[in-house]
């Protein structure tokens, strides 16, 4: 078995498809700029996010309920320097809400949003100190 992806249900497709391709970077598989899917993956490793418009997974489903409240998903992210790549977000528009800072001895992260106020966890690991 092989995690391919993890699929966000949202109801702004086109802004959740520009937050993951042209605000943090990752590649979309096929251009589908206006779903009702896409999969977005980054350079290195084979699963990816995947963003679907919520009422076509309603269609598929017979029901799907409202959307989310609150936090019901994180979805993290590794990166080489934190720093740099954060410098990067927030210059295409990206607005963090923590962070850059330490979460332990480990690892350093940052946070922010999508759209659809999905939590994006930016992870930089480090060295074991010690």
């Amino acid at each position: 078995m092989e995690l391919a992806q993890v699929r966000l249900l949202v109801t702004d497709f086109a802004a959740c498809y520009r937050f993951y391709a042209d605000v943090l970077g990752l590649v979309p598989q096929s251009g589908a700029a206006h779903g009702p899917y896409e999969k977005f993956s980054p350079a290195a490793g084979s699963a990816g996010i995947a963003v679907q418009d919520r009422a076509m997974m309603a269609e598929v489903l017979g029901e799907l309920g409202e959307p989310a409240n609150g936090h019901r998903s994180l979805v993290a992210l590794r990166v080489d320097d934190l720093d740099a790549y954060c410098a990067q977000i927030t210059a295409r528009g990206a607005e963090l809400i923590h962070g850059p800072a330490p979460m332990t001895d480990r690892m350093r992260v940052a946070h922010l949003r999508d759209p659809e106020g999905n939590l994006v966890e930016l992870q930089q690991w480090l060295l074991l100190r010690g």
